[in-house]
């Protein structure tokens, strides 16, 4: 007995499995499984399992403090939700649709135990760095009962069937390519709407009674009630489809924003982890609700700009079913939930509808802020000479690094946490701001990256020599 207790004391000194530098240690060789690597193609057509994490700068990041609202959209923020958006959806099944043969090396990788282990160990520490957050910035407090929270999500289905527009579409709609504009908003929403119901799925498993089986009429309705055609997920396939884009899941991995990452990694989140199995209902009441207008306005928004060659099936069915799942879910899962569990859950339903809604509100927001920089691409090509000559000057003294890449070189999508002059020495860059949208620089030209903006970079001449400096505040700059 004695001996057992050394031998415990011994293994807790040397393996502390709570330690940031053991989470550390297994996130670099969890990046050293090739799938991850950098690549040369900025889409991944049909290879699920394939996914761009920019592994090689793994041990330069600090992921010890967790992310606040104010540095929500950064590299950091970007790498940590790419890299556990992978995590989770090791758990589901992808195949592709072609091919199989020639990616079954790519299939066994993916599903290898010892990196399902590694994902396993940082799974917890990536929750915590990205959605801690969340715990400072929504707070449930008062004496909440069932009709204190019936009212108040009744009060929200009021605010919804009053809603007559979307700031989104809006965006969309005056963007100065509206057409580029709604593809990026499908491509954001693909990541999760191409598996979707899968996050969910995650909690009709186990045994709960009858709220059991309400949760899983919602996930049935989901998947079609078992005819393929009739499957969201398919429904959304052949929208993307009749847009002329790629309907496999994750080709546009490099052109998620870091919001839209999140906001698929939260429902996996509290999905993944039972004990948030509460909140889930407060943000599945959220979504669902929610979604009643959000597809009727963006059908009218598609249609505007794609006309009738778009398929819009995915977003008018869900103006109807949505109408029957926020009733079922207020009606059939949360009252129920409360009337057996006790009105202490409450706060828990609460907090998670606060949460998604927080969530979504952030997403809408980064998808504007996306839309408007990549329009203004010619704008911030020409703020970079007068920037550039601030440098010159010596008016400004920026940190500078300096590259020189040969003729097809990639730079994979990413951010920056502050803003940055790109100055092209010689050559031709092709500067990348979304899925087909670019900017051309030649010799002597330049642009400012925005922070937090998504963008990558491939080479056009035979040899580009151009420098990053780090400006800070490029308004400043200017100043």
């Amino acid at each position: 007995m004695q001996t057992k207790t050394r031998l415990s004391q011994e293994t807790s000194t040397t393996l502390n499995i709570t330690g940031y530098d053991f989470f550390k240690s297994c996130l670099v060789e969890y990046g050293k499984c090739d799938l991850f690597k950098d690549t040369e193609e900025w889409l991944l057509e049909d290879n699920p399992y394939r996914r761009t994490l920019r592994p090689h700068i793994f041990h330069h990041l600090d992921f010890s403090k967790p992310l606040t609202r104010n540095n929500l959209l950064t590299y950091n923020s970007l790498t940590a939700n790419r890299t556990l958006l992978t995590v989770y959806e090791s758990n589901f099944v992808f195949m592709p649709k072609h091919d199989f043969a020639l990616k079954r090396q790519d299939f066994e990788k993916f599903y290898d135990p010892k990196l399902l282990t590694l994902g396993n160990i940082i799974r917890p520490w990536l929750e915590r760095y990205i959605f801690s957050f969340l715990d400072t910035e929504i707070s449930v407090t008062g004496n909440w009962n069932t009709a204190a929270v019936e009212e108040y999500f009744q009060e929200y289905i009021e605010t919804v069937k009053n809603t007559e527009n979307s700031q989104v579409m809006e965006t969309i709609e005056g963007s100065k390519d509206p057409v580029h504009a709604a593809k990026t908003f499908l491509i954001q929403l693909a990541g999760d709407f191409l598996v979707e119901s899968s996050a969910m799925s995650r909690n009709i498993l186990g045994n709960y009674g009858s709220l059991q089986s309400e949760l899983f009429k919602v996930v049935i309705d989901e998947y079609g009630y078992g005819v393929h055609q009739t499957k969201h997920s398919k429904l959304f396939e052949e929208t993307l489809e009749s847009v002329g884009l790629e309907s496999t899941p994750h080709t546009y991995w490099q052109f998620y924003l870091t919001s839209s990452l999140m906001l698929n990694n939260y429902f996996n989140y509290i999905c993944n982890d039972h004990s948030h199995f509460f909140r889930y209902l407060g943000a599945i009441f959220y979504a669902e609700t929610t979604f009643i207008k959000f597809c009727e306005l963006t059908a009218k928004t598609m249609r505007k700009i794609f006309g009738s060659t778009i398929n819009n099936r995915y977003f008018t069915e869900h103006v109807h079913i949505d109408h029957h799942h926020s009733r079922m879910v207020l009606e059939k899962l949360i009252k129920p939930a409360i009337s057996t569990y006790g009105e202490g859950i409450i706060p828990d339903i609460v907090r998670g509808f606060e949460e998604a809604k927080l969530i979504s509100e952030i997403a809408d927001q980064d998808f504007i802020d996306q839309v408007h920089w990549a329009d203004n691409g010619l704008n911030y090509k020409a703020l970079a000479l007068p920037v550039y000559a601030k440098i010159q000057e010596g008016k400004i003294n920026p940190k500078m690094q300096q590259f020189i890449e040969p003729r097809g070189e990639l730079s994979v999508t990413h951010v920056h946490d502050g803003d940055e002059l790109c100055y092209i020495e010689s050559g031709v860059m092709k500067f990348v701001t979304g899925d087909d949208r670019y900017t051309i620089l030649n010799a002597g030209e330049g642009t400012v990256i925005q922070h937090n903006r998504l963008h990558g970079a491939i080479i056009e001449s035979e040899e580009c020599v151009y420098n990053i400096y780090s400006i800070g505040d490029y308004q400043k700059c200017l100043s």
